[in-house]
């Protein structure tokens, strides 16, 4: 049976004119994504003295409907460097199999070379992976075709620094002692600068206390931020690897301050 759309019904011929074929022609203009459809908000990070503590909620969003809340938006790669992922989760995929790749790639190498797979300075360290994502990010935007992601990228550089930085969908990189992507730039990040405005007072910042106040922040986005969920995701980078919790939940939440709020269900006024 011939299933080609041209085989298909269609008013006679005689009648209503000659059947135009034109929408099979496909020699038109390259099409890319002009907006993401499934999305992830928020991702937070902070520095403290030996490390990066980050965070990020396992929403992603259709739209306005809250569609998928098992989505892993902190990824781990070598061992000593994670990446946080904001906006589309298609794009946040396909990097990580990218980058996945990249890192086999590279281990293959290190190993003809002759080296020791074991030595962990043949990684790709966060610095590494930030630089390639920078350029990887503004050749897709110079294309017209860019990954709408906003990634933060946290661990150590090649001088065993504590690193943290961000790139987003133009290519555009920048570093601070904390960071925050999507609502979080707005809500989270004035949180944090009043413990780490500077790197020196990150450099004095403990881990728990860092811990502390990114669970603050994510407590804030859940009751702030429309698209995110009280599930999520904790990372602590330090020199003895990375710790990942996928399963976080925040603690006692309630809803009952809402009842002050004016506005708020039946009231009288």
């Amino acid at each position: 049976m011939d299933h080609t759309p041209q085989a298909w019904g269609r008013p006679r011929d005689d009648v209503y004119g000659p059947y135009d074929h034109s929408y099979l022609n496909h020699s038109g203009p390259k099409q890319a994504t002009q907006a993401p459809v499934v999305t992830g908000t928020s991702v937070i990070a902070l520095k403290f003295n030996g490390g990066v503590v980050m965070a990020a909620d396992n929403l992603a969003s259709y739209g306005s409907l809250a569609r998928f809340t098992d989505t892993q938006r902190l990824r781990t790669y070598g061992k000593q460097s994670v990446l946080g992922f904001s906006g589309d989760v298609s794009d946040m995929q396909y990097l990580d199999r990218h980058l996945n790749n990249l890192e086999i790639e590279e281990g293959y190498n290190a190993v003809c070379d002759g080296e020791d797979d074991n030595d962990t300075n043949q990684d790709l360290n966060a610095a590494n992976l930030h630089t390639y994502l920078g350029k990887l990010f503004y050749g897709r935007r110079n294309k017209f075709d860019p990954l709408w992601n906003q990634v933060l990228v946290a661990g150590f550089d090649n001088n065993d620094d504590v690193f943290l930085a961000c790139v987003d969908l133009r290519g555009t990189t920048y570093s601070s002692p904390s960071l925050a992507t999507g609502y979080g730039a707005a809500l989270a990040q004035p949180i944090m600068r009043r413990v780490a405005e500077t790197e020196e007072q990150a450099r004095q910042l403990t881990q728990e206390r860092a811990v502390e106040i990114i669970k603050e922040c994510m407590k804030v986005l859940y009751y702030r931020d429309a698209r995110s969920l009280d599930t999520y995701s904790l990372a602590i980078i330090t020199k003895a690897g990375v710790t990942l919790q996928t399963d976080k939940k925040l603690e006692a939440q309630s809803w009952a301050f809402a009842e002050r709020i004016r506005g708020y269900g039946t009231q009288t006024v």
